[in-house]
């Protein structure tokens, strides 16, 4: 499932914070068990450097979830402070039935489409 949300500034305060509200949200909407995730891949701008995104996610249970971490690369004109997240998990529910979330203005970074649900 796919995630995404905003930092509010580039401290490991902030990112820790947004990093935290966007996982919280799919596991809300999603029923994630964290036994049941296989491996998370978060990227983020690279204006965002003060801290990795996994750093976020460890406190929340997530001790034996592979993480991993990337930049993404500096396209003109594209939404700053942007966390994304890309979460490996086992689950029973089909694609459509699987709730995408995307917080503080990035819904703008994908067409809405069956599960997606912008806030």
């Amino acid at each position: 499932m796919r995630g995404a949300t905003v930092a509010s500034a580039n401290t490991s305060e902030a990112i820790r914070e947004s990093v935290t509200e966007l996982v919280q949200a799919l596991v809300d909407a999603n029923g994630i068990d964290s036994g049941d995730v296989a491996s998370a891949f978060f990227t983020t701008t690279p204006d965002l450097d003060a801290a990795f995104p996994a750093e976020g996610v460890r406190h929340m249970g997530w001790e034996y979830v592979p993480l991993l971490g990337a930049v993404e690369m500096a396209k003109p004109g594209s939404l700053t402070h942007v966390i994304r997240v890309l979460l490996h998990w086992n689950t029973e529910l089909g694609p459509r039935e699987i709730q995408h979330k995307y917080l503080r203005g990035t819904d703008v970074l994908r067409t809405p489409g069956p599960g997606d649900t912008p806030q």
